[in-house]
């Protein structure tokens, strides 16, 4: 590439990393799967992680653990204190043909969303982490609610975000 091919910003940095002995290499398309790797955005931070794991030591000793983060319990714990929540958590337990349902940890789900109760310390805490986490960039409001509906559930969630 010669330097007539270059806009003036290229030209500007053609001129800053010249003096530099550095080879810069071009990989085409899907071999380079470093960058598609560090390009895709991870919410495993807002995900409710359970792992279960079986360590074995000399074949002697079966283990299993079980990790779950603080804010998935800290979001079980404030559903007990919602009245609207309770509600449909009492029609699952009576086998009422819904789209909620409690998960193993006592968690109301709804169609395998967590369920936040209308907190909205929680909600900000939720959306403050989706917006400003290190590994998350800015999606804009479409992206965002997109993203989090994969987890979470509240009424007027939409509204919340935008």
């Amino acid at each position: 590439m010669t330097q007539k091919d270059l806009n003036l910003r290229q030209r500007r940095w053609l001129e800053l990393i010249k003096d530099y002995d550095l080879v810069i290499n071009y990989h085409p398309g899907k071999a380079n799967v470093v960058v598609d790797a560090l390009s895709r955005k991870s919410l495993f931070a807002l995900r409710a992680i359970n792992t279960q794991t079986a360590l074995l030591d000399d074949g002697s000793i079966l283990a299993k653990l079980r990790a779950k983060p603080l804010f998935f319990q800290e979001i079980c714990e404030a559903q007990i204190e919602d009245g609207n929540l309770q509600a449909k958590s009492v029609l699952c337990e009576s086998n009422v043909e819904s789209d909620f349902w409690v998960n193993p940890d006592g968690c109301l789900t709804f169609r395998d969303r967590v369920c936040v109760p209308r907190n909205d310390e929680l909600i900000h805490k939720i959306l403050h982490e989706v917006h400003s986490g290190c590994l998350t960039m800015h999606p804009g409001s479409t992206m965002m609610y997109k993203d989090l509906r994969k987890w979470y559930w509240w009424p007027s969630m939409k509204k919340d975000i935008s």
